[in-house]
């Protein structure tokens, strides 16, 4: 009996010592979280609308100069001129009243004054490049020359002309500022060296 026991405690210890040395399991392993996916860049904010460009600055208006016409030579004359400068000269527009049918000789003229009774003070013709005296549309002509400007009947009528390489700008030696528009008695002719056009009827400075 007591030798069965013996042997039963001898065999619970040897099948005890061998479970104790077997190798425990490794522990699972842990689960791994997958790593958070950066944050996505913020998107590129849209490049503002250009703006408008400023509004391009008008061009300026065309410089103008109205010239009173006074009356000389004991007339009767009454009237004015409109002078725009032009891309091509100087834009005339003469109109005159109180004076004989008739074509009459209109010149600008070199000097700015009126202040004669005979307007002989505003000079002869504005000729600043010395060339002969001639018509609207010749190869020679005083930069001054106008032609004839026609009056009607009723003592009245106009001239519509440009005078190209005439300009109104102040100082310059083709201008008309700081000259004189002069009406004639009687008709340009062309002939030299002023037309032939006689008396001096009204006169107007021409001022900027």
């Amino acid at each position: 009996m007591k030798t069965g026991t013996f042997v039963s405690c001898i065999a619970w210890g040897l099948l005890s010592f061998a479970c104790a040395s077997q190798p425990s399991e490794p522990p699972a392993a842990p689960e791994m979280t997958p790593p958070a996916e950066p944050p996505s860049p913020p998107a590129a904010e849209a490049p503002a609308a250009a703006e408008p460009a400023a509004a391009a600055a008008p061009a300026a208006a065309p410089r103008t100069i109205e010239v009173p016409l006074e009356s000389k030579s004991g007339s009767k004359l009454a009237g004015k001129a409109v002078l725009t400068e032009t891309e091509g000269g100087v834009h005339v527009v003469l109109t005159v009243e109180g004076i004989s049918p008739g074509d009459h000789g209109a010149h600008v003229h070199e000097t700015g004054d009126c202040s004669s009774p005979d307007g002989k003070s505003a000079g002869g013709h504005f000729n600043p490049h010395s060339k002969d005296h001639g018509l609207p549309g010749g190869d020679k002509r005083h930069l001054g020359d106008l032609g004839n400007i026609v009056i009607g009947k009723d003592g009245k009528g106009s001239l519509d002309i440009t005078a190209p390489g005439a300009n109104l700008k102040d100082g310059d030696t083709q201008s008309f500022v700081g000259r004189a528009i002069i009406v004639h008695a009687k008709k340009d002719d062309g002939g030299q060296p002023v037309g032939n056009a006689g008396d001096r009827l009204g006169c107007g400075v021409i001022k900027g």
